[in-house]
Protein backbone atom coordinates (compact mmCIF):
# COMPACT_ATOMS: atom_id res chain seq x y z
CA UNK A 1 0.00 0.00 0.00
CA UNK A 2 1.18 3.36 -1.70
CA UNK A 3 0.80 5.87 1.24
CA UNK A 4 1.37 9.75 0.68
CA UNK A 5 2.13 11.57 3.68
CA UNK A 6 1.62 15.27 3.89
CA UNK A 7 3.70 18.13 4.18
CA UNK A 8 4.51 19.46 7.65
CA UNK A 9 2.03 22.00 8.64
CA UNK A 10 0.95 24.52 8.06
CA UNK A 11 0.89 23.39 4.09
CA UNK A 12 -2.67 21.83 3.51
CA UNK A 13 -3.06 18.46 3.66
CA UNK A 14 -2.75 16.43 -0.22
CA UNK A 15 -6.44 16.67 -2.03
CA UNK A 16 -7.93 14.60 -4.50
CA UNK A 17 -11.13 14.35 -5.88
CA UNK A 18 -13.40 11.47 -4.62
CA UNK A 19 -13.56 9.74 -8.22
CA UNK A 20 -9.86 9.81 -8.22
CA UNK A 21 -8.95 8.34 -5.04
CA UNK A 22 -12.12 5.14 -5.89
CA UNK A 23 -15.09 7.10 -4.25
CA UNK A 24 -18.42 7.16 -6.18
CA UNK A 25 -18.41 11.45 -5.33
CA UNK A 26 -22.24 11.35 -4.58
CA UNK A 27 -22.24 8.13 -2.03
CA UNK A 28 -18.89 9.84 0.09
CA UNK A 29 -21.43 13.28 -0.24
CA UNK A 30 -24.14 11.74 1.15
CA UNK A 31 -21.76 10.08 4.24
CA UNK A 32 -20.44 13.80 4.79
CA UNK A 33 -24.05 15.15 4.86
CA UNK A 34 -24.84 12.19 7.17
CA UNK A 35 -21.98 13.32 10.21
CA UNK A 36 -22.75 16.66 9.96
CA UNK A 37 -26.57 16.31 10.41
CA UNK A 38 -25.77 14.06 13.58
CA UNK A 39 -24.16 16.19 16.17
CA UNK A 40 -23.30 14.64 19.36
CA UNK A 41 -26.29 14.98 21.84
CA UNK A 42 -23.98 16.71 24.62
CA UNK A 43 -24.31 20.68 25.17
CA UNK A 44 -21.65 22.66 24.20
CA UNK A 45 -20.95 23.64 28.19
CA UNK A 46 -18.35 20.64 28.68
CA UNK A 47 -17.78 21.76 32.20
CA UNK A 48 -21.25 22.13 32.98
CA UNK A 49 -22.02 18.79 31.45
CA UNK A 50 -19.62 16.94 33.24
CA UNK A 51 -19.78 19.32 37.11
CA UNK A 52 -23.44 18.57 36.92
CA UNK A 53 -22.77 14.61 36.85
CA UNK A 54 -22.66 13.79 32.83
CA UNK A 55 -20.14 10.83 33.97
CA UNK A 56 -21.33 10.41 37.25
CA UNK A 57 -23.14 11.83 40.40
CA UNK A 58 -21.19 14.13 43.11
CA UNK A 59 -19.12 13.97 44.77
CA UNK A 60 -17.26 11.86 42.02
CA UNK A 61 -18.08 14.52 39.53
CA UNK A 62 -15.59 16.65 41.14
CA UNK A 63 -13.37 18.34 38.12
CA UNK A 64 -9.72 18.63 38.72
CA UNK A 65 -8.47 19.94 35.00
CA UNK A 66 -9.43 22.20 32.64
CA UNK A 67 -12.73 22.43 30.61
CA UNK A 68 -14.08 24.86 28.04
CA UNK A 69 -17.04 24.35 25.64
CA UNK A 70 -16.17 21.83 22.79
CA UNK A 71 -16.98 23.28 18.93
CA UNK A 72 -19.47 21.72 16.07
CA UNK A 73 -19.16 18.55 14.64
CA UNK A 74 -16.29 18.22 11.93
CA UNK A 75 -14.07 15.91 10.33
CA UNK A 76 -12.28 14.71 7.63
CA UNK A 77 -11.98 11.00 5.22
CA UNK A 78 -8.66 10.46 3.84
CA UNK A 79 -7.53 6.89 1.28
CA UNK A 80 -3.68 6.41 1.56
CA UNK A 81 -3.12 9.75 2.72
CA UNK A 82 -4.92 12.14 0.14
CA UNK A 83 -7.48 14.40 1.93
CA UNK A 84 -11.06 13.44 -0.36
CA UNK A 85 -13.84 15.29 1.99
CA UNK A 86 -14.18 17.23 4.89
CA UNK A 87 -16.56 19.13 6.88
CA UNK A 88 -16.64 21.84 9.71
CA UNK A 89 -14.05 23.62 11.08
CA UNK A 90 -11.56 20.74 10.84
CA UNK A 91 -9.03 23.58 12.89
CA UNK A 92 -11.16 23.97 15.91
CA UNK A 93 -9.06 22.59 19.14
CA UNK A 94 -11.60 20.82 21.29
CA UNK A 95 -10.75 17.98 23.98
CA UNK A 96 -10.57 14.59 22.83
CA UNK A 97 -11.44 12.57 26.05
CA UNK A 98 -10.26 8.66 25.98
CA UNK A 99 -9.14 9.47 21.94
CA UNK A 100 -5.78 9.87 24.65
CA UNK A 101 -5.65 6.49 25.52
CA UNK A 102 -4.46 5.26 22.19
CA UNK A 103 -1.88 8.19 22.17
CA UNK A 104 -0.40 6.33 25.45
CA UNK A 105 -0.61 3.21 23.65
CA UNK A 106 1.96 4.67 21.00
CA UNK A 107 4.05 6.30 24.49
CA UNK A 108 4.34 2.91 25.53
CA UNK A 109 5.29 1.40 22.75
CA UNK A 110 8.00 3.84 22.63
CA UNK A 111 9.00 3.03 26.00
CA UNK A 112 9.61 -0.48 24.81
CA UNK A 113 11.72 0.29 21.58
CA UNK A 114 13.81 2.77 23.93
CA UNK A 115 14.38 -0.36 26.56
CA UNK A 116 12.84 1.80 29.72
CA UNK A 117 10.39 -1.05 29.87
CA UNK A 118 12.26 -4.73 29.40
CA UNK A 119 9.33 -6.57 29.30
CA UNK A 120 5.59 -5.79 29.33
CA UNK A 121 4.79 -8.75 30.93
CA UNK A 122 6.81 -8.48 34.16
CA UNK A 123 5.11 -6.54 36.85
CA UNK A 124 5.36 -2.91 36.57
CA UNK A 125 7.25 -2.78 39.93
CA UNK A 126 10.04 -3.69 38.61
CA UNK A 127 10.78 -0.73 37.04
CA UNK A 128 8.32 1.84 38.91
CA UNK A 129 9.03 2.23 42.61
CA UNK A 130 6.69 4.65 43.88
CA UNK A 131 4.40 2.72 46.05
CA UNK A 132 1.94 2.37 43.45
CA UNK A 133 2.21 -1.21 42.82
CA UNK A 134 2.51 -2.65 46.12
CA UNK A 135 0.50 -4.86 48.07
CA UNK A 136 -1.19 -8.15 47.51
CA UNK A 137 -3.87 -6.49 44.73
CA UNK A 138 -1.57 -4.58 42.66
CA UNK A 139 1.98 -5.80 42.93
CA UNK A 140 1.42 -8.94 39.95
CA UNK A 141 0.25 -6.36 37.70
CA UNK A 142 2.08 -5.77 34.58
CA UNK A 143 2.09 -3.06 31.40
CA UNK A 144 0.41 -5.54 28.96
CA UNK A 145 -2.39 -5.70 32.26
CA UNK A 146 -2.68 -1.81 32.01
CA UNK A 147 -2.31 -1.84 28.55
CA UNK A 148 -5.24 -4.03 27.95
CA UNK A 149 -7.34 -2.62 30.50
CA UNK A 150 -6.91 -5.88 32.26
CA UNK A 151 -5.19 -5.03 35.32
CA UNK A 152 -7.95 -4.62 38.09
CA UNK A 153 -5.00 -1.91 40.19
CA UNK A 154 -6.97 -1.03 43.23
CA UNK A 155 -6.39 2.35 44.93
CA UNK A 156 -6.48 6.26 44.36
CA UNK A 157 -4.90 8.49 42.62
CA UNK A 158 -5.09 12.74 42.48
CA UNK A 159 -7.74 12.42 44.54
CA UNK A 160 -10.16 10.06 42.18
CA UNK A 161 -10.83 6.16 43.25
CA UNK A 162 -10.52 3.36 40.91
CA UNK A 163 -14.41 2.21 42.65
CA UNK A 164 -15.60 5.43 40.78
CA UNK A 165 -15.43 3.04 37.71
CA UNK A 166 -15.91 -0.52 38.90
CA UNK A 167 -18.62 -1.94 37.32
CA UNK A 168 -18.91 0.86 34.43
CA UNK A 169 -21.41 0.93 32.05
CA UNK A 170 -19.75 2.06 28.71
CA UNK A 171 -23.33 1.96 26.42
CA UNK A 172 -24.08 5.25 28.42
CA UNK A 173 -20.90 6.87 28.64
CA UNK A 174 -20.36 6.40 32.29
CA UNK A 175 -23.28 6.40 34.09
CA UNK A 176 -24.66 2.73 35.42
CA UNK A 177 -23.79 0.65 38.89
CA UNK A 178 -20.44 1.47 40.17
CA UNK A 179 -18.70 -0.05 43.10
CA UNK A 180 -20.52 -2.66 44.10
CA UNK A 181 -17.99 -5.60 42.25
CA UNK A 182 -15.76 -7.51 44.04
CA UNK A 183 -12.00 -7.45 42.42
CA UNK A 184 -10.56 -10.17 40.47
CA UNK A 185 -7.00 -11.37 39.99
CA UNK A 186 -4.90 -9.10 37.62
CA UNK A 187 -5.32 -10.25 33.97
CA UNK A 188 -8.56 -12.14 35.17
CA UNK A 189 -11.35 -9.30 34.34
CA UNK A 190 -11.62 -6.90 31.45
CA UNK A 191 -13.01 -3.10 32.60
CA UNK A 192 -12.67 0.14 31.20
CA UNK A 193 -11.41 2.47 34.23
CA UNK A 194 -10.23 5.79 33.83
CA UNK A 195 -8.35 5.56 37.45
CA UNK A 196 -6.51 2.37 36.05
CA UNK A 197 -5.39 4.00 32.46
CA UNK A 198 -4.51 7.47 34.82
CA UNK A 199 -2.07 4.89 36.35
CA UNK A 200 -0.06 3.58 33.51
CA UNK A 201 0.12 7.30 32.42
CA UNK A 202 1.99 7.85 35.79
CA UNK A 203 4.09 5.03 35.57
CA UNK A 204 4.86 5.71 31.10
CA UNK A 205 5.94 9.33 33.36
CA UNK A 206 8.06 7.21 35.64
CA UNK A 207 9.91 5.40 33.41
CA UNK A 208 10.66 8.74 30.76
CA UNK A 209 11.27 11.13 33.61
CA UNK A 210 10.08 13.61 31.30
CA UNK A 211 6.44 14.63 31.15
CA UNK A 212 4.73 13.06 28.69
CA UNK A 213 3.18 15.71 26.66
CA UNK A 214 6.82 16.75 25.79
CA UNK A 215 7.73 13.25 24.58
CA UNK A 216 4.77 12.91 22.08
CA UNK A 217 5.43 16.46 20.92
CA UNK A 218 9.20 15.03 20.58
CA UNK A 219 8.67 11.96 19.30
CA UNK A 220 5.64 11.55 17.08
CA UNK A 221 4.00 15.30 16.57
CA UNK A 222 7.20 17.12 15.88
CA UNK A 223 8.20 14.34 13.17
CA UNK A 224 4.64 14.00 11.52
CA UNK A 225 4.97 17.89 10.94
CA UNK A 226 1.75 17.87 13.52
CA UNK A 227 0.82 21.33 13.97
CA UNK A 228 1.66 23.18 17.64
CA UNK A 229 -2.32 23.78 18.36
CA UNK A 230 -2.89 21.32 20.41
CA UNK A 231 -2.21 20.74 24.76
CA UNK A 232 -1.94 17.69 27.37
CA UNK A 233 -3.43 18.85 30.51
CA UNK A 234 -2.64 16.91 33.76
CA UNK A 235 -4.89 17.74 36.86
CA UNK A 236 -4.29 20.19 39.60
CA UNK A 237 -3.89 17.33 41.51
CA UNK A 238 -1.43 15.62 39.39
CA UNK A 239 2.15 16.94 40.13
CA UNK A 240 4.80 14.60 41.03
CA UNK A 241 8.17 15.27 41.33
CA UNK A 242 11.08 13.54 39.11
CA UNK A 243 14.09 11.82 40.43
CA UNK A 244 16.32 15.45 39.38
CA UNK A 245 13.85 17.15 41.72
CA UNK A 246 11.29 18.64 39.07
CA UNK A 247 7.63 18.50 39.78
CA UNK A 248 5.48 18.25 36.38
CA UNK A 249 1.95 16.85 35.89
CA UNK A 250 1.49 13.59 34.66
CA UNK A 251 -1.89 13.61 32.33
CA UNK A 252 -5.01 11.63 32.25
CA UNK A 253 -5.27 9.06 29.58
CA UNK A 254 -9.04 10.89 28.96
CA UNK A 255 -11.45 13.97 29.39
CA UNK A 256 -13.14 12.27 32.22
CA UNK A 257 -12.47 15.08 34.96
CA UNK A 258 -11.31 17.04 32.87
CA UNK A 259 -7.89 18.24 31.47
CA UNK A 260 -6.16 15.45 28.94
CA UNK A 261 -5.40 15.92 25.01
CA UNK A 262 -6.94 19.12 23.57
CA UNK A 263 -6.04 18.98 19.26
CA UNK A 264 -8.18 19.33 15.84
CA UNK A 265 -9.36 17.29 13.53
CA UNK A 266 -6.30 17.30 10.91
CA UNK A 267 -3.45 16.55 13.53
CA UNK A 268 -5.84 13.42 14.55
CA UNK A 269 -5.62 12.30 11.10
CA UNK A 270 -1.61 12.77 10.55
CA UNK A 271 -1.72 10.34 14.16
CA UNK A 272 -4.02 8.25 12.28
CA UNK A 273 -2.00 8.14 9.47
CA UNK A 274 0.59 6.97 11.05
CA UNK A 275 -1.32 4.02 12.65
CA UNK A 276 -1.96 3.02 9.29
CA UNK A 277 2.12 3.29 8.42
CA UNK A 278 2.27 0.85 11.38
CA UNK A 279 4.52 3.53 13.12
CA UNK A 280 6.49 4.85 9.82
CA UNK A 281 6.41 7.99 8.85
CA UNK A 282 7.59 8.93 5.01
CA UNK A 283 10.33 6.36 5.45
CA UNK A 284 11.25 7.23 9.20
CA UNK A 285 10.53 4.60 11.73
CA UNK A 286 8.93 6.59 14.72
CA UNK A 287 7.40 3.48 16.67
CA UNK A 288 8.28 -0.13 16.40
CA UNK A 289 5.96 -2.15 13.65
CA UNK A 290 5.77 -4.94 15.92
CA UNK A 291 4.18 -2.49 18.98
CA UNK A 292 1.06 -2.10 16.38
CA UNK A 293 0.81 -5.90 15.43
CA UNK A 294 1.01 -6.35 19.30
CA UNK A 295 -1.23 -3.09 20.06
CA UNK A 296 -4.50 -4.49 17.43
CA UNK A 297 -4.66 -8.03 18.60
CA UNK A 298 -7.85 -8.60 20.42
CA UNK A 299 -7.26 -8.97 24.29
CA UNK A 300 -8.21 -12.48 25.22
CA UNK A 301 -11.10 -11.08 27.61
CA UNK A 302 -12.32 -8.27 25.21
CA UNK A 303 -12.13 -9.20 21.29
CA UNK A 304 -13.24 -5.70 21.01
CA UNK A 305 -9.98 -4.05 22.49
CA UNK A 306 -6.04 -4.04 22.07
CA UNK A 307 -3.40 -1.91 23.92
CA UNK A 308 -5.60 0.89 24.32
CA UNK A 309 -7.61 0.89 20.75
CA UNK A 310 -10.76 -0.34 19.86
CA UNK A 311 -10.72 -3.13 17.47
CA UNK A 312 -13.45 -4.59 14.94
CA UNK A 313 -12.37 -8.23 15.13
CA UNK A 314 -15.60 -9.98 15.76
CA UNK A 315 -17.74 -7.14 13.80
CA UNK A 316 -19.77 -6.07 16.90
CA UNK A 317 -18.22 -2.08 17.78
CA UNK A 318 -18.96 -1.36 14.16
CA UNK A 319 -21.04 -3.69 11.77
CA UNK A 320 -20.50 -2.07 8.80
CA UNK A 321 -16.55 -1.60 9.32
CA UNK A 322 -14.16 -4.24 7.99
CA UNK A 323 -12.73 -6.53 10.63
CA UNK A 324 -8.97 -5.04 10.59
CA UNK A 325 -9.66 -1.94 11.51
CA UNK A 326 -9.60 -0.39 14.45
CA UNK A 327 -10.31 3.33 16.14
CA UNK A 328 -9.45 5.49 18.91
CA UNK A 329 -12.34 6.42 20.53
CA UNK A 330 -13.84 9.45 23.25
CA UNK A 331 -16.86 9.88 24.52
CA UNK A 332 -19.17 12.82 23.13
CA UNK A 333 -18.75 11.62 20.19
CA UNK A 334 -14.97 11.65 19.14
CA UNK A 335 -13.38 8.86 17.13
CA UNK A 336 -10.41 8.26 14.64
CA UNK A 337 -11.11 5.59 12.04
CA UNK A 338 -7.96 3.31 10.90
CA UNK A 339 -9.30 1.00 8.27
CA UNK A 340 -5.77 -0.74 6.96
CA UNK A 341 -7.80 -3.13 3.98
CA UNK A 342 -8.82 -0.24 2.78
CA UNK A 343 -6.29 2.77 3.23
CA UNK A 344 -9.08 4.24 4.93
CA UNK A 345 -8.10 7.09 7.58
CA UNK A 346 -11.44 9.51 9.14
CA UNK A 347 -11.73 11.57 12.00
CA UNK A 348 -14.69 12.25 13.36
CA UNK A 349 -15.40 15.10 16.41
CA UNK A 350 -18.44 15.67 18.19
CA UNK A 351 -21.06 13.44 16.00
CA UNK A 352 -23.13 11.06 17.77
CA UNK A 353 -22.09 8.28 18.80
CA UNK A 354 -24.95 6.45 17.52
CA UNK A 355 -24.34 7.43 13.86
CA UNK A 356 -20.94 6.67 13.63
CA UNK A 357 -21.61 3.08 11.92
CA UNK A 358 -23.59 4.44 9.37
CA UNK A 359 -21.09 7.26 8.86
CA UNK A 360 -18.75 4.23 8.32
CA UNK A 361 -21.48 1.88 6.43
CA UNK A 362 -21.57 5.00 4.25
CA UNK A 363 -18.34 5.92 3.26
CA UNK A 364 -17.30 2.17 2.80
CA UNK A 365 -20.45 1.42 0.58
CA UNK A 366 -19.43 4.68 -1.24
CA UNK A 367 -15.58 2.41 -1.68
CA UNK A 368 -17.83 -0.39 -2.93
CA UNK A 369 -16.47 -2.28 0.07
Amino acid sequence: MSITFPAADPFPWPEAAPAAAGFDPARLADAVAFAAAHETPWPRDLAGHIGRGGFEPPPDNEVLGPLWPRGGPCGLVTRHGVLVARWGETREVSQTFSVAKSYLSMLAGIAVADGLIPDIDRPVRETVDDGGFDGPQNAPVTWRHLLTNTSEWEGELFGKADTIDRGRNLGVEGQGRKGSRALAAPGTHWEYNDVRVNRLSLALLRRFQRPLPEVFAERVLAPIGASRDWRWDGYRTSWVTLADGRRVQSVPGGTHWGGGMSIHAEDQARVGLLALARGAWAGTRLIPQEWFALSTQPCPLNAQYGFLWWLNADGTRFPSAARDAFFASGAGGNLTWVDPSSGIVAVLRWTDPAAMDGFVGRVRAALGG
